[in-house]
């Protein structure tokens, strides 16, 4: 009700008892959608602050008010240093108006998200506070007020609906009337209770209240009283402040909160994730064990062979051992020992990195145990801004944009679609990285990350080869020929569709398309 007719009828009042015959000293603008107006009778001073947000309006009253230095302009200069000489309400409307000499009107249009100041002279409007509303451009004052028929028997004939005899009441009216039972009465029960409240309305007893989560300045008693007050000018402060508090402090944190239980979320995903596999690798380590069977048993293979069933003297059982037959059995144990190698530094790259994110972790709960127990707006501002905690969607990690996988220490990116491919080739991928693709079909980008000083390792080439085939149209087929080039000599003329790009020097390999799983991936 804070842009209610019938709380404008006790602010209006209240405006002329304190601002008629002062002059505006000043009027300004230092935020888009906030309009100050300063008067002064030569020694005291008086302001009006307009608060026009399209998602809120209201009007403020603020005892002094300390202008910036910096982005602040001047506007409605045509008023500097005139006297106020009426303030006018209107008849039925969610308006009110300054009328100043040299007949100039400042109306005060406070119509939910149309709100605007509007600069009559005489019946013309000369000026708009928000240029956007162009309609505003036709409104003249003398077709403001708004007489209604709201007798006895104009409410039978409107069949006794509220909204075509007082649609001034509003929700909040409305309500309290239903909280009386006024579905459920008879029709002169029903006058009898419009008039009550009338009464209601005329008395200069304000309410801050909340409804539901919601802070509401009110007229009558409704909701969860917060405050009570017989001044309309400090009811409006008084609802601005809970409201700033209610809606912009807590609508802040949450949504700062928000972001943060999506980055834990993520984090503790992560964890789960990598701590079960850093498990399965720690359990499952036995390539070494594998390599040193081979080695112990160097005089039973035979030359050629595909596999070997040999003693597991680790379990006291027979092991099977795949084998390459064009390798002898020395070099096949090099083959699992290089394996076992990889393994661990798999192992000592997800320990690092499980460290980094519980260290993470700790940071994201710390501060949203700081933002929970922050009081005010400025300084859970100053907060978010020192630790660089934006409210907004931060753009997404490549854990979350890609599919990330670790392979004999090195990290494999693939693509998700043509789009998210253009985002792994153009922005996450540099030239020294490998870049991989199923040759003259569409499929994932798939990208080995670059390691200073270390070539890349051909099982890991193979391994990204295998999954860029599965991640292509080839994926059944029994082979498929996949391109292999280091990223620089990947480029995207202007033009091209979403995922196309232009090769420049590639090598072509052969090898059979395998997913994650069935790559030997974790």
């Amino acid at each position: 009700m804070h842009n209610n007719y019938y709380f404008f009828r006790h602010l209006t009042q209240a405006l002329s008892e304190r601002i008629v015959g002062w002059v505006l000293a000043t009027c300004f603008s230092q935020e888009k959608d906030e309009l100050v107006l300063g008067f002064t009778d030569g020694e005291a001073e008086f302001y009006i602050k307009a608060v026009l947000h399209p998602g809120f309006a209201c009007l403020v009253f603020p005892e002094s008010f300390q202008r910036a230095r910096k982005n602040s302009v001047d506007l409605l200069d045509e008023l500097s240093g005139l006297r106020v000489l009426e303030v006018v309400p209107y008849l039925n409307e969610r308006s009110f108006a300054l009328k100043f000499e040299h007949d100039y009107t400042l109306l005060f249009k406070m119509h939910g998200n149309r709100s605007n100041l509007v600069l009559f002279r005489g019946e013309e409007v000369i000026q708009l506070f928000h240029h956007q509303l162009s309609t505003d451009l036709h409104l003249r004052l003398s077709a403001l007020h708004r007489p209604l028929d709201q007798s006895y028997d104009a409410f039978l004939q409107a069949d006794r609906k509220l909204d075509k005899l007082y649609p001034t009441f509003g929700k909040v009216l409305k309500r309290y009337l239903q909280e009386k039972n006024w579905d459920r009465s008879i029709t002169e029960v029903q006058w009898q209770m419009i008039q009550a409240l009338l009464k209601e309305l005329d008395r200069p007893h304000f309410y801050i209240t909340r409804i539901g989560d919601e802070p509401v300045l009110s007229l009558v008693r409704i909701g969860e009283v917060i405050q009570e007050t017989h001044d309309p000018l400090e009811a409006a402060n008084a609802f601005y402040s809970q409201y700033m508090r209610l809606f912009s402090l807590e609508g802040e944190k949450a949504a700062a909160l928000r972001a943060l239980l999506k980055r834990k979320q993520r984090t503790e995903n992560y964890l789960l994730k990598n701590y079960e596999k850093r498990e399965e690798l720690e359990k499952e380590a036995r390539n070494e064990q594998t390599a040193h069977i081979l080695m112990a048993n160097l005089h039973q293979i035979m030359p050629h062979s595909e596999s070997v069933e040999l003693f597991d003297f680790y379990r006291n059982q027979p092991i099977r051992i795949k084998l390459k037959p064009d390798l002898s059995p020395q070099k096949n144990a090099e083959v699992y020992y290089r394996k076992a190698k990889n393994e661990k530094i798999e192992i000592a790259k997800l320990s690092e990195n499980l460290a980094a994110k519980e260290q993470e972790l700790q940071q994201i709960e710390a501060h949203m145990r700081a933002i929970e127990s922050t009081e005010g707006l400025r300084e859970l501002r100053k907060y978010l801004k020192t630790h660089q905690l934006s409210t907004e969607s931060a753009p997404e990690s490549p854990e979350a944009l890609f599919r990330k996988l670790e392979y004999g220490g090195f990290e494999i990116w693939i693509g998700k679609n043509a789009k998210n491919n253009d985002l792994l080739t153009q922005k996450y991928a540099f030239k020294e990285d490998l870049w991989l693709h199923a040759r003259d079909v569409t499929g994932s980008h798939v990208i080995i990350k670059y390691q200073a000083g270390k070539n890349f390792p051909q099982q890991v080439i193979e391994k990204a080869a295998q999954l860029a085939a599965y991640h292509s149209k080839r994926r059944n087929d029994s082979l498929c020929p996949v391109i292999v080039t280091p990223k620089k000599f990947v480029r995207k003329p202007k033009g091209l569709p979403e995922g196309a790009v232009v090769i420049d020097k590639e090598e072509v390999m052969m090898v059979v398309p395998e997913p994650w799983q069935e790559a030997g991936g974790q």
